[in-house]
């Protein structure tokens, strides 16, 4: 990475000038207190590095101890370099530049990926929500950004598994069977409605997708006497076509969980009450008021928790304390979750839980998401959890599973998302997924014409292509390197950009984010388009648009790269 190149020149100039003692005062440095940039003048150079911030221990002005570094480093023809106050400005030599391209074209599908990490087993968990209805907005953001943030973290290097936790051990799948049963009756011709008064209808589903789950439930047991069907009965019916209702949608929105992970199988397998045991016996558990609290303070949390109620029964926190000893327990070494923002309290006490337990807690990583506002015409739509909801289902048939992924992974998680619908339909650049995927079209209708053959208009005879395809698939051997840069500089800028992409997948990887690789995408795509406006890449000259294609050939290749990452197909024709 150009990035890493440049910082590393830097610090090994510091490094050397120090012990030559040729560096004002200085005597020591540790590596890293530096950081590399874009210059906001293009002109100055392509990177720079501020070393001002030595200035004080070297006790020499900024201008002086960038010259004095400057002394020690070793260019061979690699860059060039100016000072312009504090900064060392570097310009990347032709050489470096074109060393990107075939670095691209050899390595393909794996440029971009992670060198020399330490690589971990990961195990990613997020949407889990309750098998009481369909996905809402806000469960579709953690689908998108989940399943995007393990396309990368694979890519990079790591192993990763993807869990969805089903939240089927709670109250809510009674209130679910108890909902079927009026859906049920309703379709036998009864008279009978859920409750108006608000604090009874809180228990019961009201929304309208139980209605094919009670004709189904019908059809299957024919003459049945709805009346003398147990209640178990309904819940387990109901929570099966829930949940093959999710899994459906997200297959299509091609997110794919190694493992439905099931709550209510985590009791039946006594791991919830072996943790309380554990737990009590460790002296990490005190009574109260006939509840059992967990000394969570001892830990870091800001008070105790009940993890057993007075009533006997547990609370949430005892099934997460078992799910996530468990997970470790199955040999995973670090841990993600996506949880939304307002459970930002309970971080602490699953980490406490953890540490009691004996366990690192500081390789749970629990990334904060906030919600969607969905906008249509400018107007934000009210989004309900049981009645007249505007569901996932709903917006991927309105935009599509492309333009809904897109615009859910665009913005960091941590930041409200306001998802325009009109937007995300238009065929136009000021769509972002659109103006990307056009890039990519573009870049597919070049290298096709290419190798095209095309008629006369004037004597309607034909013509011979360009070049053929056995040229075009071997450009890496064929292209001029001396040729590429001979062109307006959008080529270097695009090269620049299609080089960055490398630090872009290791900085999103190792920081959790997606939204920069949507960015990204976005900044190759205009960087493309303005060279694609400057240059004609099919010509007379063949071995200039051979070049020329070879750049055009490594634009495809990296943004197809990224484009799998966030699972957003790269259309070859639009």
């Amino acid at each position: 990475m150009l990035k890493d190149f440049f910082l590393n020149e830097v610090e090994n100039a510091v490094l050397k000038g120090i012990e030559a003692n040729a560096i004002g005062q200085m005597n020591e440095y540790k590596k890293g207190s530096l950081i590399i940039e874009k210059p906001k003048n293009q002109e100055f150079g392509d990177f720079a590095v501020n070393v001002s911030s030595l200035a004080r221990a070297a006790r020499i002005a900024p201008p002086m101890i960038a010259q004095s570094i400057i002394n020690y480093l070793e260019p061979q023809g690699k860059y060039y370099t100016n000072i312009i106050g504090g900064f060392i400005n570097f310009k990347v030599s032709d050489d470096l530049l074109t060393n990107t391209i075939e670095e691209i074209l050899d390595k393909k599908e794996n440029y971009g990926k992670g060198k020399n990490i330490k690589k971990e087993k990961i195990l990613l968990e997020y949407v889990s929500a309750n098998p009481t209805g369909p996905f809402h907005i806000g469960h579709g953001r953690w689908a998108a950004m989940g399943s995007a943030l393990a396309n990368l973290l694979k890519f990079y290097g790591h192993e990763v598994y993807q869990e969805f936790y089903i939240n089927d051990a709670g109250s809510q799948i009674q209130k679910l069977g108890n909902s079927l049963r009026i859906r049920i009756r309703q379709e036998l011709g009864e008279n009978v409605d859920f409750p108006t008064d608000e604090v009874e209808r809180k228990n019961y589903y009201p929304g309208d997708y139980l209605i094919p789950v009670a004709k189904k439930f019908l059809e299957e047991n024919k003459g049945i006497d709805i009346n003398k069907v147990e209640l178990q009965t309904l819940c387990d019916f109901a929570k099966t076509e829930m949940e093959a209702c999710q899994r459906k949608l997200l297959e299509g929105f091609r997110v794919y969980f190694d493992k439905f992970y099931s709550e209510l199988d985590l009791h039946k397998s006594g791991k919830v009450e072996a943790r309380y045991k554990e737990l009590m016996n460790k002296g990490f558990l005190y009574e109260q008021e006939g509840a059992m609290w967990f000394k969570s303070t001892q830990f870091g949390d800001d008070q105790d928790r009940v993890i057993k109620k007075a009533d006997g029964s547990n609370t949430y926190l005892t099934a997460d304390i078992a799910y996530h000893a468990d997970k470790f327990d199955r040999g995973f070494e670090r841990l993600i979750d996506i949880w939304g923002a307002d459970h930002h309290g309970y971080i602490a006490r699953v980490k406490a839980s953890l540490e009691a337990l004996g366990y690192h807690s500081e390789n749970l990583e629990v990334l904060l998401g906030q919600l969607v506002n969905l906008l249509i015409n400018g107007n934000e739509v009210r989004m309900g959890k049981r009645k007249n909801m505007v569901t996932l289902d709903d917006l991927i048939e309105e935009v599509g599973v492309d333009a809904t992924r897109y615009w859910m992974c665009m913005r960091n998680i941590d930041l409200t998302l306001d998802f325009d619908i009109e937007l995300a339909k238009r065929s136009t650049d000021e769509n972002p997924v659109f103006y990307v995927q056009y890039a990519y079209a573009r870049v597919c209708s070049i290298l096709r014409n290419a190798i095209l053959e095309k008629l006369n208009p004037e004597t309607g005879e034909k013509m011979p292509a360009p070049m053929n395809e056995s040229e075009l698939d071997n450009l890496l051997n064929n292209f001029n390197k001396n040729l590429i840069l001979n062109t307006t500089d959008t080529a270097k800028a695009l090269i620049l950009k299609l080089e960055e992409f490398k630090s872009v997948i290791s900085m999103s990887a190792q920081n959790r984010t997606v939204y920069t690789i949507c960015r990204y995408v976005q900044e190759l795509a205009g960087e493309f388009h303005s060279f694609y406006n400057s240059n004609r890449v099919i010509g007379e000259d063949k071995e200039l648009m051979k070049s020329r294609l070879a750049l055009v050939a490594a634009v495809k290749i990296t943004l197809k790269n990224a484009l799998d990452i966030l699972a957003v197909s790269a259309p070859e024709r639009m």
